[in-house]
């Protein structure tokens, strides 16, 4: 009796905890049943055979396609000059486990899983592979309940501000995709001058322009020469961007 009490009192909290996020995240389930599964991990079913959990794992591997098609079809979208390549790489940087596993950890979504004893006692809540796979999971979840009306607007909070940010940048080559879109659109070629280098030795910071025939197209700082020349070349295709809107 004690042990039926005890998971009364577990299942109520965890009912909830689930309640709060929602409220906090302004995202409400039509089908609460597909929220929790998609924080149910298979040790917690494996440990409750007599009722009917299912884990996360297949809403995972939905959840995995349609953040595959959104963050594709962003990338694509707000990035008109990168190639096929340069959009993959960029992809793949943004789904990758340590990028969702970030966005988990700033949700708190490792409060929410559902564990076994032995996973819970061995770390399993704060697992990088766990945590990426929950979010996956939850995506698959809402997409699932909501459809992509919903999911769009969560990855335009979560995912997408860190990406026009500039979080990715070190997989982007801003200088290639300006000079293509020069060599396209207003021939000849960007050329990059230093305008200016400050601080000490060991901690240098670099200012370079870039310009097209006379006009300068954008500035940019960095901690190395090729560094700024990536930041101004950012600065140039942005302002070439809302120039064309």
């Amino acid at each position: 009796m004690k042990k039926t009490n005890r998971e009364q009192r577990y299942s109520e909290r965890k009912d909830m905890e689930f309640k709060r996020f929602q409220e906090t995240m302004d995202i409400r389930f039509q089908n609460e049943l597909l929220l929790k599964q998609a924080f149910t991990h298979s040790s917690y079913v494996n440990e409750h055979r007599r009722k009917p959990y299912e884990d996360n794992e297949r809403l995972e591997f939905l959840g995995d396609a349609v953040l595959e098609l959104t963050v594709s079809q962003f990338l694509y979208k707000t990035y008109p000059v990168m190639s096929e390549g340069e959009l993959t790489k960029l992809r793949a940087a943004v789904v990758c486990e340590p990028s969702l596993v970030m966005f988990a950890n700033e949700l708190e979504f490792g409060k929410l899983i559902l564990l076994g004893k032995g996973e819970e006692m061995t770390g399993g809540r704060m697992r990088p592979a766990l945590l990426a796979d929950v979010f996956e999971s939850f995506v698959g979840a809402l997409y699932l309940d909501q459809g992509m009306e919903a999911v769009i607007p969560f990855l335009e909070r979560v995912i997408y501000p860190k990406i026009s940010a500039g979080a990715f940048s070190h997989v982007m080559d801003f200088k290639s995709q300006l000079q293509e879109y020069v060599q396209r659109e207003l021939k000849g070629a960007p050329t990059y001058c230093i305008l200016e280098e400050k601080g000490p030795a060991h901690h240098k910071e670099f200012v370079t322009e870039v310009s097209l025939n006379g006009t300068v197209l954008g500035r940019g700082a960095g901690r190395s020469k090729k560094e700024a020349e990536q930041f101004a070349a950012q600065m140039a295709l942005d302002n070439m961007k809302q120039q064309s809107n």
